[in-house]
């Protein structure tokens, strides 16, 4: 693994955990010398991402669609910034760039670009590990869901054991190392 992309809030969110896990994540990054690929962004869970990667002396590669660096939400001193036509694109440039993808609590975007993430790795279009870190249990009820799915027949026993799952980034990262 050299690059890991972190999908996450462009807010903080209600509780404190949140922000404090997003910088240990960051931190963690950094210390064992892996790229962090996020959206871009100076607001939110990513700001703090990538602002505690960076003060650690990390790689940061920022991804974020033009009409966001319209709206000065663009996170200008990571260590490069592709700016992006579309959504879209930037998803496929974030998939490119990265070894293995981790979710962060986040709203309908960090949902929707990590299921798209674990439904391309259901797909075989890759390869790449995908985990979530549940702090405070912002996850649980997804999970729950999902093992609904499994238990309907709508999601395969093999494909929902590909999420992997952590409260804690260095358990996480180890998970995704050794996937």
């Amino acid at each position: 693994m050299n690059n890991v992309c972190v999908f996450c809030g462009s807010s903080t969110g209600l509780r404190s955990r949140y922000a404090g896990m997003a910088g240990l994540l960051g931190k963690e990054l950094a210390v064992r010398g892996l790229g962090l690929v996020y959206g871009g962004g100076n607001v939110g869970l990513m700001g703090v991402l990538a602002k505690a990667c960076l003060a650690e002396g990390g790689r940061v590669i920022g991804v974020i669609p033009e009409f966001m660096v319209a709206q000065e939400l663009a996170q200008h001193d990571v260590s490069t910034l592709h700016v992006v036509e579309s959504m879209h694109e930037r998803k496929a440039l974030m998939s490119d760039l990265a070894d293995a993808f981790i979710a962060l609590p986040g709203g309908y975007g960090t949902l929707e670009e990590f299921c798209e993430m674990i439904t391309w790795r259901q797909l075989q279009l890759h390869h790449k590990p995908c985990g979530l870190l549940n702090v405070e249990g912002f996850f649980d009820a997804f999970l729950t869901f999902l093992d609904h799915q499994t238990r309907e027949g709508f999601l395969a026993p093999e494909n929902r054991a590909l999420i992997h799952v952590a409260s804690d980034p260095a358990t996480l990262l180890d998970l995704l190392h050794e996937a």
